[in-house]
């Protein structure tokens, strides 16, 4: 068990770097920087949410941002969404094509630096002269804090050392979290999380063992995804990794597969095809799902009788993990019990942890970026010259 929520089996691989890893851990908690206190109970929002409710009333929210500073808000809304009863709408990419609804909404718009040009775009296109707007950016003089007050919109500071993909327990995924009907501290578990033994045994136990197939040349993390309602989660931590790790000729490609669909296209290739990966299976306990219709099943099938959705596609989990162990493929398993804020923070705060530990043992900063600046400034040379 990781906790009373998640069942958790452990990479069955040697723990060579328990020791150091402690020390990190133990580090990272005795020095908190900004970002593990956005994990906790103790954190202040920058926010009044009693105040800002009162502000959009029962209007729609459409969702302005990209990367980092949506992905979070989507994972919750998506994981959690059969609760939800206001609609959001995201718009966190560049598509030509869409169809840009224009009824009456509120435009949350974020982004850490205020000059993100995708979001810029997005805004420009979508906000209306008598919209609602909130701006989440940092106070400082950037485009979207400059279109903040001229449109005198409602502006909340985004603290500017939280970068994106760690803010999700910070203003930007718990504005919309608690827009959405949740509370912050549902999800804030770190204060109970680093007192529980098996938890902090599993993160240390899972982060040596990753460094233990890094170290023998696995570099493909692949997601068999079986709850379609976790995909923006795995999107989520497919930045968090790659983004975090990957300097230096370093680091790890996530990759996300849905299952059970990917057993009729890609299992082939994972279990014989080239030995340079390890797996992640993952499953949410439903307690509501569609029956088989006995009265339509032929007497061939009849091991499917009133067998739900449910109980097959578990069926094909705990199968694919057996052959999986048969074949000695290296592989970890999460499987929760009910879905639920709690739930949700905890895998939120073990995929945190277990990446700012990896970036500390491989010796890269876990919270930088420096390569994507490159294509931005391109990307401007571009736009001025065309």
């Amino acid at each position: 068990m990781l906790t009373n929520s998640i069942k958790f089996k452990n990479f069955n691989q040697p723990n060579r770097f328990e020791k150091k890893l402690k020390q990190i851990l133990q580090n990272l908690l005795s020095n908190q920087d900004e970002i593990i206190k956005s994990l906790g109970k103790t954190y202040s929002n920058n926010y009044n949410i009693k105040k800002l409710k009162k502000f959009i009333g029962g209007s729609d929210i459409r969702l302005i941002g990209i990367g980092g500073s949506s992905l979070g808000a989507q994972s919750i809304y998506k994981f959690l969404g059969d609760r939800v009863k206001k609609k959001f709408s995201f718009f966190d990419n560049l598509n030509p094509k869409q169809k840009y609804n224009k009824n009456k909404a509120t435009n949350l718009i974020i982004s850490k630096s205020g000059n993100t040009l995708e979001t810029i775009s997005n805004a420009n296109i979508l906000i209306n002269k008598n919209d609602k707007n909130i701006f989440l950016t940092e106070n400082k003089s950037s485009y979207l804090f400059n279109l903040a007050q001229k449109l005198k919109a409602e502006i909340i500071h985004h603290n500017n050392f939280i970068g994106g993909r760690y803010s999700v327990l910070s203003e930007v995924g718990m504005l919309p979290a608690e827009l959405m009907g949740f509370k912050a501290n549902q999800f804030r578990r770190l204060n109970f999380l680093i007192k529980n033994k098996k938890f902090v045994n599993s993160l240390i136990q899972n982060v040596s063992n990753t460094l233990h197939l890094i170290k023998n040349k696995k570099y493909n993390s692949i997601i068999l995804n079986y709850d379609k309602q976790s995909s923006d989660l795995f999107f989520w931590y497919q930045q968090l990794i790659a983004e975090s790790l990957g300097k230096k000729s370093k680091g790890i490609l996530p990759i996300i597969s849905n299952m059970p669909k990917d057993n009729h296209s890609l299992m082939q290739l994972y279990l014989d095809g080239f030995k340079n990966s390890f797996y992640t299976f993952f499953f949410v306990n439903e307690s509501l799902s569609p029956k088989i219709n006995n009265k339509m099943l032929l007497k061939t099938h009849s091991y499917l009788n009133n067998k739900t959705l449910h109980h097959i596609k578990k069926s094909q989990f705990e199968a694919t993990m057996k052959v999986f162990k048969k074949k000695n493929i290296p592989f970890r398993s999460f499987s929760l019990k009910k879905r639920s804020e709690e739930s949700l923070g905890e895998l939120f705060i073990f995929f945190i942890l277990e990446t700012i530990l990896l970036g500390r043992a491989l010796k890269v900063n876990p919270y930088d970026q420096p390569a994507v600046e490159l294509i931005k400034t391109e990307t401007k040379k571009f736009l001025i010259n065309s």
